[in-house]
């Protein structure tokens, strides 16, 4: 398997993480490592299994940024606001 850090700016309070976790935790293929804030660590079995990870935390409402961004961005689905 293969470990990801798969940054989500828009997922800071617990209330985006679990909803972030329970979308990706029914993958098959996937294994959820951690959640905080800001990104989740997932692994899986492969880019296929990646693929559909992105989808379901997008499909739940958040965005995903490349690895390296440090943008911040406004909350998608109006629960994290500051």
């Amino acid at each position: 398997m293969k470990q990801l850090i798969i940054n989500i700016p828009d997922m800071q309070s617990a209330h985006c993480q679990a909803r972030v976790n329970n979308a990706v935790k029914e993958i098959e293929g996937a294994q959820i490592q951690n959640v905080e804030a800001g990104k989740i660590t997932v692994s899986v079995a492969s880019d296929n299994t990646k693929s559909e990870v992105v989808n379901a935390i997008e499909k739940a409402g958040y965005s995903v940024s490349p690895e390296n961004s440090s943008s911040e961005s406004d909350c998608a689905t109006g629960c994290c606001n500051n």
